[in-house]
């Protein structure tokens, strides 16, 4: 009964993430995504404070590893520019297909960092997702845009970012894990405003709050999620995105779902749910660095959900 309360409130979660980045599709039409952030950022503000204030640890804002936080501060303005572009310019399901590359990235990068044994059936679940990743982008027979580059450039950067904060997330202090690439995100994005600013019309200003708005709700549906269900069941619902991003592409962009960008995302799919479950078996992954990232790709108007469930889900 838990995990279908957990699966339910996924399923939410990500139908409320989808519904966030036809906001940002919609605006990106006529802001560039530097303005974008800088609003939304600073309308998440408030927010966020809500959300720290029910942090109990006690301590400082010095992180306990600055040049972790550094570089995943790093990678989270990066994922979030990137993501925000690609949104803007590319139809929404070859975007979430490419994003859906996150785990299998994550899967790679917690052998460096998180010293991971990855063994074989896993390496080919990533080799055959990659070839997925290839399908959608099909280099040769299309081409390649800023876009593609930017949705593998976000999805990169997000699993940097996650794989980090599982490295470092039992020592820092989830409010330095959330307002370093916060604040790095309104600084970058206020020196780049006079360079990129168009004058905002009021109801697009209110857009730019939905955002922020959306962005914090679905947060706290997939945390409530978690606190109810299996990661290894709540997990594979970020895969739902695919079929709002199909019928929001569709009816509200005149997107159309081609045969390749289906079946490279079918692939991509299939090898996530296949290193989920092979990491749901303890004997084969000592860390289930993607199990335990527990969150979707990063934007800026968007807040990791690992920090502020990581004392409510056991570890082995």
């Amino acid at each position: 009964m838990h995990n279908l309360k957990g699966v339910l409130l996924a399923l939410a979660a990500f139908a409320i993430f989808a519904t966030h980045d036809v906001v940002i599709k919609t605006l990106g039409a006529s802001y560039s995504p530097f303005q974008l952030i800088f609003f939304s950022v600073l309308l998440s503000f408030p927010l966020i404070t809500f959300m720290l204030m029910r942090d109990p640890t006690h301590g400082h804002l010095r992180p306990v590893h600055p040049w972790w936080i550094t570089l995943r501060t790093g990678a989270g303005v990066v994922g979030g520019v990137c993501a925000y572009y690609a949104f803007t310019v590319l139809p929404l399901a070859q975007t979430y297909a490419i994003l859906f590359a996150s785990p299998l990235l994550i899967t790679v990068l917690s052998i460096p960092i998180l010293g991971e044994k990855v063994r074989l059936r896993r390496w080919m679940a990533v080799v055959v997702g990659l070839i997925g990743v290839m399908v959608v982008l099909r280099p040769g027979s299309a081409t390649l845009g800023l876009g593609h580059f930017a949705a593998m450039l976000s999805a990169i950067s997000g699993a940097l970012a996650s794989i980090i904060v599982r490295k470092i997330g039992r020592e820092e202090r989830s409010v330095v894990m959330l307002l370093y690439p916060m604040t790095a995100n309104f600084v970058i994005m206020a020196c780049a405003m006079p360079f990129v600013y168009v004058p905002m019309e009021i109801q697009d200003l209110g857009l730019v709050g939905v955002v922020s708005l959306l962005g914090f709700v679905a947060g706290l549906c997939l945390i409530a999620a978690y606190n109810n269900g299996e990661a290894a069941i709540v997990a594979p619902m970020q895969y739902s995105q695919i079929i709002w991003a199909s019928g929001f592409g569709y009816f509200l962009f005149g997107e159309t779902l081609d045969t390749q960008t289906l079946f490279g995302a079918g692939i991509i799919i299939l090898s996530g749910l296949y290193i989920v479950v092979r990491e749901s078996t303890g004997s084969v992954s000592e860390n289930t660095p993607v199990l335990r990232t527990r969150s979707r790709h990063e934007t800026s108007s968007t807040f990791r959900i690992s920090p502020f469930i990581k004392r409510y889900i056991p570890t082995r």
